[in-house]
């Protein structure tokens, strides 16, 4: 929990206050001023009396007691600076501008440490250092401009970044989005993006906190708490859209399996995300459309109509509201007849409804009155119009303003002139309004948060589990890639279901196990990795003759030690993975298997734990869920028992955390079974 004494201080002492508004010191007390701070306010300059009107204070020893300070002078200068403030002036709260810590060296970051010991010694909650600041209802502590319009509605902001914290507040102003809060994390030296959601989350009252939480992050330190607490959020009404900076495929450098190669640390983002029902962006105009839109009515349903005066933004809304799963569905019949000989000539309300360049107010009040009470098939409204240049469109945008509030099926408008209209458009913003510039990005977040699942209950494993079992084989074992006898062993332990199969040395034990799991059989190679890459994979031994061939043919390749026998079986390839994502925990995959898998590429990911529900839903958002499904009269495949088996692997997960990377490849499943036919497993203590 943040110090109350950081969110919420009774008196501020600006360090290195200054009269220049070009400084940081000069420009925060600034903004603190011109925001009518109603608290007390200090200055600390050695050269100033009297800073902006504010007392100053030439020595720190002379302060009176203060609950927050906001540091604005060099690194050098502040550990000595945060003792006295802490231990003598009973300050909690910290502030810390100044750059020149742990992300320029080593000396830096042991600099940036002894602040943050002293900073806990006294219960105390730094905010940085190197970050512009907080903003929130009480106050607004940062040194940058501009400032945005308040509302205790409005968005909460957290970033990791100070720089793209100002460049996403410009943006978002003029679209009419406003904020409740933001907090710039910098170096997050003692609370990150996931403590301030924490904060966020244990503070949330129903009545009074903002409901959209917006995120910028460029390292994910906690991933289970930044789960834990949006996953909380958005059980309570909230909802959160965040981009996370500096996609990375390092994790997969030295992958030595099909899990390995698909799963990183991008993919864990992805999976975390889509845990915690988090919108995931990519861009800052992206963040804020989606931001925009969860400030309107919830989207329920799908189906869109496009009110418009231009053919051309409407086609180009069409198309992508179609791409992302929406519907603009066909209007037609008596009602929308009756709507067509209210409107001008030459206008269409078929979807989109075009009223025309000559469409005025009293058409669009009509428009939007039939759309909310006569066309129930219609779930939403989105209002594209902007204007020539010919004349004023004050009295549309009344129009929309009003029908905004009074409807119950949400309006989303589009206002394209941001030049021919600017006038109209900051008056319509001005009444409380938000608006959206560009077509395309609207429709694709629209898509992306209807798209986005809904947040997943945490889940236990199961207590029927083997676990005795399954720990005295983990820890009977060493690093590294486990026999297939050993693999054997846990999957079995596991309640996995396996491919009856033996390993052989010599001719006679091939002969002696093929004729016990009869005829056809598969051999494959014990030793290389990757079996199919070396040759290492004969299918359809149907005769004792063609057995002994394999044997040597096999035999032969480097590295080879033993065989593995199997009987031959039949159906479609599945593929499930896990691997250990650094502070993520593990990553679980499906899709389809074999050869299927380098190519298509195609596999849905999930953080373990993974519930049976959690497992299907991975199933069928896969691109190829039609061949599971069966298809063209192929028999499909069991996907309760695919999913068991996904829900399987994470309960062993939980149980043997040694494992690292996990390959079932392929599994063969038809509509009764679902077999493992392949199986690596590597643990490393």
């Amino acid at each position: 929990m943040l110090n109350e004494k950081l969110t919420n201080p009774k008196s501020i002492a600006i360090i290195g206050a200054s009269n220049n508004l070009q400084t940081p010191g000069g420009r925060v007390l600034k903004n603190l001023i011109d925001q009518k701070y109603k608290g007390e306010l200090f200055a600390v300059n050695p050269k100033e009396i009297i800073v902006q009107g504010v007392k100053c204070f030439q020595n720190i020893d002379n302060l009176p007691k203060v609950d927050l300070a906001i540091i604005a002078i060099a690194a050098k200068y502040t550990l000595d600076t945060v003792k006295i403030l802490a231990q003598q002036k009973n300050t909690k709260g910290f502030i810390i501008f100044s750059a020149g810590f742990s992300e320029k060296d080593e000396e830096g970051k042991k600099l940036e440490q002894a602040i943050v010991d002293e900073i806990n010694s006294v219960g105390g909650t730094l905010l940085g250092p190197n970050n512009i600041g907080l903003i929130n209802q009480n106050f607004a502590g940062v040194f940058t401009t501009p400032i945005p319009k308040l509302n205790s509605k409005g968005v909460d902001f957290i970033s990791g970044s100070g720089a793209t914290a100002v460049f996403i507040i410009e943006a978002a102003m003029a679209t009419g989005l406003t904020f409740s809060s933001v907090y710039s994390v910098g170096n997050s030296a003692q609370i990150g993006v996931e403590e301030v959601l924490e904060h966020l989350d244990e503070t949330f009252e129903e009545a009074t906190s903002s409901k959209v939480k917006l995120l910028y992050i460029e390292s994910v330190e906690n991933p289970q708490k930044l789960l834990k607490h949006a996953n909380s959020l958005i059980q309570k009404g909230c909802k959160i859209a965040a981009i996370k900076a500096g996609s990375s495929s390092a994790g997969s450098r030295a992958a030595s399996s099909h899990t390995g190669a698909l799963a990183n640390s991008d993919v864990a983002v992805d999976a975390l995300f889509k845990k915690a029902g988090i919108v995931r962006c990519y861009g800052r105009n992206e963040l804020i459309t989606v931001a925009s839109i969860f400030m309107h009515p919830e989207l329920v349903g799908k189906n869109i109509v496009i009110i418009t005066h231009a053919g051309g933004p409407a086609v180009m809304l069409t198309d992508t509201l179609s791409k992302n799963g929406l519907n603009v569905p066909e209007i037609k019949g008596k009602k929308s007849e009756e709507l067509l000989s209210k409107l001008y000539l030459g206008s269409s309300v078929s979807n989109p409804i075009d009223f025309l360049a000559t469409g005025n107010a009293e058409q669009l009040e009509t428009i939007i009155d039939y759309c909310e009470h006569k066309f129930e098939e219609i779930d939403a409204m989105v209002v594209i119009f902007g204007s020539p240049g010919l004349f004023e469109v004050f009295d549309v945008y009344d129009v929309l303003h009003k029908k905004i509030r009074t409807c119950k099926k949400p309006i989303f408008p589009i206002l394209p002139s941001v030049v021919n209209v600017k006038k109209e458009i900051d008056f319509f913003i001005e009444k409380g309004n938000i608006t959206f510039p560009d077509e395309v990005l609207f429709g694709n977040a629209l898509g992306k948060i209807v798209n986005t699942s809904k947040p997943k209950r945490i889940t236990k494993i199961k207590s029927t589990f083997n676990s005795d079992k399954i720990r005295t084989i983990i820890k009977s074992v060493t690093n590294g890639y486990l026999q297939p006898q050993i693999v054997k062993e846990l999957l079995l332990a596991a309640d996995i279901p396996i491919v009856n199969e033996a390993i052989c040395t010599s001719k006679k034990e091939c002969k002696k196990v093929a004729n016990e799991l009869e005829y056809p059989v598969v051999m494959k190679i014990v030793g290389p990795v990757h079996k199919s890459d070396v040759g290492g994979i004969i299918l359809n031994i149907s005769s004792e003759e063609k057995l002994i061939a394999s044997f040597d043919t096999i035999m032969k390749i480097e590295g080879a030690t033993s065989v593995l026998i199997q009987p031959m079986k039949k159906g479609i390839e599945l593929f499930i993975g896990a691997k250990k994502e650094d502070k993520f925990g593990h990553l679980v995959l499906c899709g389809l298997g074999g050869i299927y898998i380098e190519v298509l590429k195609d596999t849905q990911a999930a953080l373990a734990p993974v519930s049976k529900n959690e497992a299907l839903e991975m199933i069928q958002n896969l691109k190829s869920y039609k061949i599971i499904q069966g298809f063209r009269n192929q028999q499909g495949v069991n996907e309760n028992k695919f999913a068991e088996i996904i829900e399987k692997v994470s309960d062993l997960l939980a149980i043997a955390p040694e494992i690292i990377e996990l390959d079932l490849n392929p599994l063969l499943g038809n509509s009764k079974e679902i077999i493992a036919v392949d199986a690596r497993i590597r643990i490393e203590k």
